[in-house]
C-alpha cells in the first residue's frame, strides 16, 4: 500500500554575513539574519533575526522582527517587533505587538482590520497622497 507523502513546506533561509541586493519572493516562511537591500514578499512569516537587516520593502501574512529594518511593511495579520527591534519606517498591519526596549520609529496604518491580503506599498502611497489632499 502507498503513502501519499506531502513535503512539509521548508523555511528559507539567508544567514549571518550574507548581503543580498535584489528582490526576493518566497511562497513560504522565510528567516533573515543577513542584510537585504531591496523587497520581499511572501506567502507565510518573515521572520528578521538579531542579526538580521532589511531596507526596502517587505510584504507577507506574519513577521516577527529582532534585527534593524527600515522599510515600509505590509503585514496581513501580526507583526511582532521583539525587544531587540530597531524599526525605521511604514507600518500597514492588522495587529501589531511591540516587546518593551523595541525602538519603532515612523507610522502604523491599521485600518485593515482582518483583511487577510497584504497591503502593497503602491496602495499605502496612494492613501497618503489622498489623505495630504482631504487633510
Amino acid at each position: 500500500m502507498a503513502k501519499n507523502i506531502t513535503p512539509e513546506p521548508s523555511v528559507n533561509k539567508l544567514v549571518q554575513g550574507t548581503v543580498v541586493k535584489g528582490n526576493i519572493t518566497a511562497n513560504g516562511d522565510f528567516r533573515l539574519d543577513g542584510v537585504l537591500v531591496g523587497s520581499i514578499t511572501s506567502k507565510g512569516r518573515i521572520v528578521v533575526g538579531s542579526t538580521g537587516e532589511i531596507e526596502g520593502e517587505v510584504t507577507c501574512q506574519n513577521a516577527d522582527i529582532s534585527g534593524k529594518v527600515s522599510a515600509r511593511i505590509a503585514v496581513a495579520e501580526l507583526l511582532s517587533l521583539k525587544s531587540t527591534a530597531i524599526f525605521k519606517g511604514e507600518i500597514s498591519t492588522s495587529k501589531l505587538a511591540i516587546e518593551p526596549g523595541a525602538k519603532f520609529s515612523g507610522s502604523c496604518n491599521m485600518d485593515e482590520g482582518g483583511n487577510k491580503n497584504p497591503v502593497s506599498p503602491q496602495k499605502n502611497e496612494e492613501f497618503k497622497q489622498k489623505e495630504k489632499i482631504i487633510g
